[in-house]
Parts: C-alpha cells; sequence; structure tokens
C-alpha cells in the first residue's frame, strides 16, 4: 500500500449500497476536482450490494474534500463514510490482500458462522489479522479465502498459524489450508494423485478380489497396510497372491466398473487448461489404470505390472514395485522429465504408503487420509469432493464454469451432495 507523502492527509472515503452503474465515475470525478494522490483503492459486490473503499491523499482541505464526496455520493443515493487523520495506514495490519503474508482457504458443508466465528477468535489469538475474504466455492463445498497477516514472519510463525487452525478445523467441523503468500502459492505446475480410494472410488484390488472369493483376506491386509501397520511390499505379494488363477479378462472388466471420484474430471480438466501437468502414481496395477490415465487426459503414470502366464494371472507381479518409496522416486523422476522444481510439484493421497510423496512434494494434500497422513501432510481435505483441491490452489467455482462455458461444456445444475462421512 502506498503511503502518503510529507505534508499530505490520509483520507479513507468507504462507499456502500446497491451496486449500479456510475458509483465509481461520479466518486472519482469528484476527487479528481480536489487533486488528490490515489494510495489504494478497493471493491466487493455481494449479491448486488457494494461495497467501494478509496484511500487518498490531500495536501489541501480534507474537510472541503469530505464535503464534496457526501454531495456527489447523495447524487447516486449511495452511503459513505470518511475518516480523516494521520493514523490512517499507520496499524501494519491496515493493508490490503496485495500485502498480506498468508492465504487461509476453509472449506465446509457448510461454513456456519459458529465455525467462521472460531476460526476468526484463533486467528485473533495468536495476532493474526484478516485483510479481506472472497468466496470461493457454493458447491459441492462451501469455501472462503481468507488474507491473513501476522506480526511475524519465518517458519517457526508458519508452523503456530497451522496448528491453531488445524486445532480449530478439527474442533469446528471444517478444512483448512494455509500457504504463505506470494509466487510459490501460484507457481505450482505438477500434480500427482494417488488412484485407490484418491482418484477412483474403492480399492482395485479388492475388486479383484471380490473375482477370486477372497475379498475378506484381501480387505483385512489392505486395511493394515494402509494403517501403516504393514509393510507395503510383502502387504502386496501377499495380496496378490491370493489372485492366482484369475483370468485376465477380469482386469477389463474391473477396469469397466471403476467409478471416479465426484469432481475428477473437473479436476483434472481444470489443472490441464492451467497448464500442469498430471498423472497418477499408485501402487495399484497398470492394467486397470492405465486405460483410467487415458481416458482423462493424463500426462504420466506409475503402477505395478500384474504377471499374465496363458491368460492368467500367476499371483505375481513384475518388475519394482511401486511402494512407499517407490511413489516418492516416480514423483522425483517425472518433475524431473519436465523440469518442474518440486518445490512446484502437488502431490494428493489417502493412506500411509503416501508418506513419502507427499512429504516430497512442495505441497501435500491428505485427501480423506488416514492419520498417519494427515499428520504429515500440509492440507487434509474431508469431503469426498476432488475438484475441492481447485479451491485450495487458489481456483474458484466461478473461473471452473466460466472456463467450461467457453468450452461448450454445459453445466449441470448443483447437485444436492449427502454430508460427508465422519471425520474420526
Amino acid at each position: 500500500m502506498t503511503e502518503a507523502a510529507p505534508g499530505q492527509t490520509p483520507v479513507l472515503i468507504t462507499v456502500t449500497g446497491p451496486d449500479k452503474p456510475g458509483v465509481s465515475s461520479v466518486l472519482f470525478a469528484a476527487l479528481s476536482k480536489h487533486g488528490v494522490r490515489m494510495l489504494d483503492v478497493e471493491q466487493v459486490v455481494i449479491r448486488g450490494q457494494l461495497v467501494l473503499g478509496v484511500l487518498v491523499a490531500t495536501d489541501k482541505d480534507p474537510e472541503g474534500l469530505q464535503e464534496a464526496v457526501e454531495q456527489a455520493m447523495a447524487t447516486v443515493a449511495m452511503q459513505v463514510a470518511v475518516r480523516i487523520g494521520e493514523d490512517i495506514g499507520d496499524d501494519p495490519f491496515a493493508q490490503s490482500s496485495r500485502g498480506s503474508s498468508h492465504a487461509a482457504v476453509i472449506l465446509g458443508h457448510p461454513v456456519t458462522a459458529r465455525a467462521f466465528a472460531a476460526v476468526a477468535e484463533r486467528l485473533a489469538a495468536i495476532g493474526a489479522n484478516i485483510d479481506a475474504i472472497r468466496s470461493i466455492a457454493d458447491y459441492p463445498v462451501t469455501g472462503f479465502e481468507l488474507h491473513l497477516s501476522v506480526k511475524e514472519n519465518g517458519p517457526d510463525a508458519d508452523d503456530e498459524l497451522r496448528r491453531a487452525l488445524a486445532d480449530v478445523a478439527r474442533s469446528a467441523g471444517v478444512d483448512i489450508a494455509v500457504e504463505q503468500e506470494g509466487l510459490s502459492r501460484r507457481a505450482k505446475r505438477l500434480v500427482v494423485f494417488d488412484v485407490d480410494s484418491t482418484l477412483v472410488q474403492g480399492e482395485v484390488i479388492e475388486m479383484l478380489a471380490a473375482h477370486a472369493g477372497v475379498e475378506q483376506e484381501v480387505a483385512a491386509i489392505t486395511d493394515a497396510a494402509m494403517r501403516g501397520e504393514l509393510d507395503f511390499t510383502q502387504s502386496l505379494h501377499q495380496r496378490v497372491a491370493l489372485l492366482a488363477g484369475l483370468p485376465a479378462s477380469v482386469l477389463d472388466e474391473v477396469a469397466g466398473r471403476i467409478e471416479l471420484t465426484p469432481g475428477a474430471r473437473t479436476t483434472v480438466r481444470t489443472l490441464k487448461r492451467l497448464g500442469f501437468r498430471c498423472g497418477v502414481v499408485s501402487g495399484g496395477f497398470t492394467q486397470v489404470i492405465a486405460p483410467i490415465a487415458e481416458e482423462l487426459g493424463l500426462d504420466f503414470c506409475a503402477a505395478n505390472q500384474l504377471e499374465i502366464v496363458d491368460g492368467t494371472l500367476t499371483g505375481r507381479v513384475v518388475g519394482d514395485v511401486v511402494d512407499r518409496a517407490g511413489k516418492a522416486e516416480a514423483l522425483k523422476r517425472f518433475a524431473a522429465e519436465y523440469d518442474i522444481p518440486l518445490e512446484q510439484c502437488v502431490a494428493v493421497g489417502d493412506g500411509a504408503n503416501d508418506i513419502d510423496m507427499l512429504s516430497t512434494a512442495g505441497m501435500g494434500v491428505a485427501f480423506n487420509a488416514k492419520p498417519a497422513l494427515r499428520e504429515v501432510a500440509d492440507a487434509a481435505l474431508n469431503y469426498p469432493y476432488l475438484d475441492a483441491l481447485l479451491f485450495i490452489l487458489g481456483v474458484t467455482r466461478a473461473e471452473v464454469e466460466a472456463a467450461d462455458i467457453a468450452d461448450g461444456i454445459e453445466l449441470r445444475k448443483p447437485p444436492t451432495y449427502p454430508l460427508p462421512p465422519s471425520r474420526s
């Protein structure tokens, strides 16, 4: 925010009322007659109601300026408040979102006034100020983006802010993602998704197990591995061994029955429009995942290869296993291939097997995840809609819809979504 020059008096003008054409032109015409210096301008329209704030500096008669502005606004039936004084702008928190240190995205179904109050109260308790708020989504979740200023910056202050908001998110029943403001927030260029229970609903290996009549045995091993209680490579070999004897045609059948997570197509489509490289790194199986990756137009895919002999699964995998460490290595490999720094990569997953991958990426997002992953993730999404990822990346629902309309994609009526599952 530009400061008033020596000898000039700052004047803050706030105009409110029904939004209509001509309000700004009338105001600035009045200001131009007094030769003021423009310092800052902010405007927002909420459901047809205008709030316009203008900070100026004058070396002439500030009271005369106030009278002129009040008379001008009366001609267009708008309310105006004028504040005059040297104290304007001295507050280190009195700044626009351009000077904010952090951005926080709040997502809820819905975001209640009680939840918002709890967030604001916690921010005030740690000395953080809300500089600006904007709505970024109205479905499938409600989303708000807050621009924040903290008195101190640095890793310790960042950790304190994240811990404080993580605590209030749990108690208030909302998701909150926090990032530092600046170019780094808008510099993300690659997103890698886990597949099972992230990009798609359910676990593919359990669908295969159902055909082999060993669903319960495989599910028990999967749950233990996702909780971090079993080594993934050993658990994978145990589960795949139970599939021995299945005809390979089952792979195509299962691939055809897979359902994408709600919002997956929208997420990938929007990220690709923005120039992101998008792909999957999975502990699942290439024969099932590759068709999904092709359908979505993904840029890369890494998964395990099931061994097939004479049209039958042997119960073994071919080559190196894409396990917890392998997922992180795959992310590094794809980032290097596209010459994208890891700091500009986003990884999204749900289980303990994704810990290394999320820790390697510049931003790790836990999606309806197990506790072990949520503890290390930079952000946690606990609603079953993948397009919520777009909102924490700063993309608004209105921007997504405008791009869809421009591409001739018919917008559907916003669906009525069920309440999300328990956050236990």
